[in-house]
């Protein structure tokens, strides 16, 4: 073995270029026998003096099938001196740049019949596509076919058919470039309607969710019907989205013994999971736990949220506090090794008795749920959790000492924005300052490691920031801003909020048309401009930032920016009548837009100054708090609350009703 990041090519020493990368997914391919090079001018300046195509990958480090990818193909010698004689080979970290994730991924969707990680492109030396596509095995199987004979196919192609290949990549390109800019749609409840409709269609009546597999989380959309179940009194909608919810926390998606989310179920049922488990979502799927359990009272949901919650504090959160972004999905090369069970081990860590107790409550079986072994869930049981809290901390115990799981420990802005939030929600529901704490320390992480000045970072590992940081990273921080505001009452996060919407302003407002560029007008020029409206697993800039400025609408309402966030949901509405279950968090926009939830200003006495009034108040609730004045006096020398709604405004009362 030679050192780490370096191969051999016939007789010569080479180093593969990802030495000396953060990007724990880079890292990974520093000794693979391809000569990769990260994103940057060196690449693609080599692939212009060699005349030569770009071999793109774009992957991360929790992700099953890019582990299967690599072993397969690019650990693979014969590969690898396929891919450096002919090809100049390019590894993207997507979690690290977003930007470059999100511009061939809409080139991914619009070549290929399935699109998502890894992710496989054929470039030009000026970065335009001919070719994307997924997971490719080394050897052609079924109708699939192998990346040794892709690699072949367009080697051959670029030496005989280069122009052809050229030409077909601009006009891909110009084809993206020139999609036309949709009418401005004024925000209207029909939207939502029309939404709804779509949900009670697709919702699977037997194992909840929507659709059949895989089945993803989908917590924005999970709020959304809580909003709309609320808001309309309408509980087929918020049924739909407590039994998701239950099903959820019943099944092997989620992590009974550690708590926590995996990425999406295999299997209608919620039982198999993809085993890897990510911060956003188990971050929005807090926001939605804690959200169901302040509509119900349910405590099953609660119990969820704050289980979560302590597994992000347990085994995410870094020394410093930031937030760490994923876990891996395998373990010594198996997928979902760490996670399962026998019998035969549970009755010897916990005794005869118990073990088999434990078993029958969780679905050991013998014969197992998934490979032979068994994934724990609660599907059939249905038992509390919590007559196990003794079990649950030997087992995690245990599960350390037998099998290692990998963690991803880049701190990204985005991420930790959408932490930030959920645990200041959660905080507000529980009380538990725990969580408050922890919130505001991932946030002063950021401030401090990912700002630079007025910019900001995408990423942040072994002591640097690496990425430039695209709308979703600065509207996700706007919310974590506008969350700390809500839990604390302290204006300095509510100035931090101006702040950074004053920098998504002027960095990503497009000059014409709606929407706002996803990537910095100052930062690298892409082959194409995204102006992103679609939520995936994550929301869209677009729409959190939609969001957020309802709220801020709402705390320092002015002309100005009820002109801008009017602008946005008249290109969001255009986009979502497209898709509409697609844009749940922009329709959580409308909604909160069409029919404002009250505003309360609290007026505190001397004594109160400084104090929390958030627990009294709603998360959903937009409120200020501050001292006595001659326009807001205090009533009989307490804490008095004005409360407005739609336009109008109540007498001030020393309760607070809403």
């Amino acid at each position: 073995m030679l050192g780490r990041g370096f191969f051999t090519e016939g007789v010569k020493t080479v180093s593969n270029h990802l030495l000396g990368q953060t990007s724990p997914y880079l890292l990974e391919h520093a000794e693979n026998p391809v000569d990769w090079y990260p994103w940057g001018e060196e690449a693609f300046q080599r692939a212009k003096d060699e005349d030569k195509p770009v071999f793109l990958s774009i992957g991360y480090m929790s992700c099953h099938w890019c582990h299967v990818m690599a072993r397969e193909s690019f650990e693979d010698a014969e590969i690898g001196a396929l891919l450096n004689e002919s090809f100049i080979s390019v590894k993207v970290d997507r979690e690290e740049r977003s930007d470059i994730d999100s511009v061939y991924m809409a080139f991914c969707r619009a070549l290929s019949p399935s699109a998502g990680w890894p992710m496989t492109l054929f470039l030009t030396p000026e970065g335009k596509p001919f070719f994307a596509g997924t997971y490719f095995p080394k050897e052609g199987r079924d109708r699939q076919p192998g990346l040794r004979q892709l690699l072949e196919l367009v080697r051959d192609k670029w030496a005989t058919a280069r122009e052809e290949l050229i030409r077909s990549a601009g006009d891909i390109v110009s084809a993206l470039a020139r999609q036309p800019e949709t009418e401005p749609r004024e925000p209207e409840d029909s939207l939502l309607q029309g939404a709804l409709w779509l949900y009670l269609r697709d919702y699977d009546q037997g194992f909840g969710g929507f659709g059949r597999a895989p089945k993803f989380p989908m917590a924005h959309s999970l709020l959304f019907l809580l909003q709309q179940g609320e808001k309309r009194g309408d509980e087929r909608l918020t049924e739909m989205a407590e039994t998701t919810l239950l099903r959820m926390a019943e099944g092997g998606i989620f992590d009974q013994i550690g708590g926590g989310f995996s990425r999406y179920s295999t299997d209608r049922a919620f039982l198999v999971p993809h085993f890897e488990k990510m911060l956003y979502d188990n971050a929005l799927l807090i926001l939605a736990y804690a959200r169901a359990y302040r509509l119900s009272g349910d405590g099953r949901f609660l119990d969820t949220a704050l289980r979560t919650a302590d597994y992000l504090l347990r085994e995410l959160r870094g020394p410093e506090g930031g937030f760490f972004s994923a876990q891996d999905a395998d373990s010594e090369g198996e997928e979902g090794k760490y996670y399962l069970f026998t019998p035969e081990e549970l009755r010897e860590l916990l005794g005869e008795e118990r073990g088999a107790a434990f078993c029958r409550s969780f679905d050991i079986t013998p014969e197992g749920n998934f490979e032979g072994k068994s994934i724990p869930n609660r599907l059939r049981s249905h038992v509390s959790p919590g007559e196990y809290e003794d079990d649950f901390s030997l087992l995690r115990q245990y599960r350390k000492r037998r099998t290692s799981l990998r963690c991803d420990d880049k701190v990204l802005t985005a991420w930790n924005g959408l932490a930030v939030w959920a645990l200041c929600e959660l905080y507000r529901t529980c009380r538990e300052e725990k969580y408050l704490a922890s919130a505001a320390a991932a946030y002063g992480f950021v401030k401090n490691n990912l700002r630079d000045g007025d910019a900001l970072f995408s990423a942040f590992r072994l002591g640097m920031g690496s990425g430039r940081a695209v709308l979703t990273d600065w509207a996700a921080l706007l919310w974590a801003a506008l969350a700390l505001h809500g839990a604390t009452g302290s204006e300095e996060y509510l100035a931090d909020a101006c702040r950074l919407e004053e920098q998504i302003e002027t960095r990503f407002s497009a000059p014409e048309g709606g929407g706002y560029y996803l990537t910095d007008r100052g930062g690298e020029a892409l082959v194409l401009e995204l102006r992103e409206s679609e939520d995936g697993a994550m929301p869209s800039g677009n729409s959190l930032y939609a969001w957020a400025l309802t709220r801020l609408s709402a705390l320092l309402p002015s002309e100005e920016r009820e002109q801008r966030l009017r602008k946005l949901l008249g290109w969001l509405c255009a986009e979502a009548k497209l898709a509409p279950t697609g844009h749940a968090v922009a329709l959580l926009a409308v909604s909160d837009h069409l029919e404002p939830p009250p505003t309360v200003t609290v007026v505190l006495p001397a004594e109160a100054q400084g104090a929390e009034p958030g627990f009294l108040i709603p998360p959903e609730v937009p409120y200020r708090a501050m001292a006595p004045s001659g326009e807001k006096p205090l009533m009989e020398g307490k804490t008095t609350f004005y409360v407005c709604r739609g336009g109008t405004c109540f007498p001030p009362s020393n309760n607070l009703e809403l």
